[in-house]
């Protein structure tokens, strides 16, 4: 599908973002790459397949602080911030 010299990351590359943009929609939220992905602002993806891979989770999102502790309840460490 890619014309690209050099040809641009396929759609199971782990780079396959790094694609060149051929349709840009914002105002809807989505793009169109070269490898035939489609990304989306929040950065899920729909591959060529139909496979749908979501947004990754922030490095920072592990670094949340509550001060009552309530991250832990979501799957996250939420750090006790003592007073």
């Amino acid at each position: 599908m890619c014309q690209h010299k050099p040809g641009c990351p396929g759609s199971q590359a782990p780079d396959r973002m790094a694609a060149r943009v051929v349709a840009s929609h914002p105002e809807q939220g989505w793009s169109l790459l070269c490898n035939g992905v489609v990304l989306f602002e929040d950065a899920g993806e729909l591959l060529p397949d139909g496979r749908a891979v979501p947004p990754a989770v922030p490095a920072f999102a592990n670094a949340v602080a509550w001060p009552d502790g309530r991250g832990a309840r979501h799957g996250l460490p939420g750090l006790r911030i003592s007073r």
